[in-house]
């Protein structure tokens, strides 16, 4: 528990996204946010990792016995730094499919929900 006048703790500390196909998967994350991801062997898994600042949450996607996609289940919201509409185009543009396109959500900003390559549902979030 927090100390008395302290916010509470983020519980969140690390996601993973499973694949299939990490080439086909770290080419959609990548256009899609307009970043270059790191990737990793160990054993037989293989994880791409997204950027993140030191001390900020982070998470990978990850391909290897166990890892399943699926369009059920826990939604991840991913931060949108720039346009949603521009990352949203994107999506579709990387072979990912729109299933809900840029939603008010009142002060807390934007959000999109779309399926990406691997049939994975995952939600993009914005401020404006």
């Amino acid at each position: 528990m927090p100390a008395e006048g302290e916010g509470p703790l983020n519980r969140i500390t690390w996601f993973e996204i499973p694949v299939h196909s990490m080439a086909r998967a770290v080419a959609f994350y990548s256009r899609v946010f307009g970043i270059e991801m790191e990737m990793t062997q160990n054993g037989e898994h293989a994880m791409a990792f997204f950027p993140a600042t030191e001390g900020g949450l982070g998470g990978a996607l990850v391909a290897g016995p166990g890892c399943v996609p699926s369009d059920t289940g826990t939604l991840v919201y991913l931060n949108v730094e720039s346009d949603l509409q521009e990352a949203l185009a994107q999506v579709e543009l990387a072979g990912g499919r729109v299933i809900l396109g840029k939603t008010a959500l009142g002060e807390a900003g934007f959000f999109a929900l779309f399926l990406d390559t691997e049939g994975n549902k995952l939600a993009l979030h914005a401020a404006d």
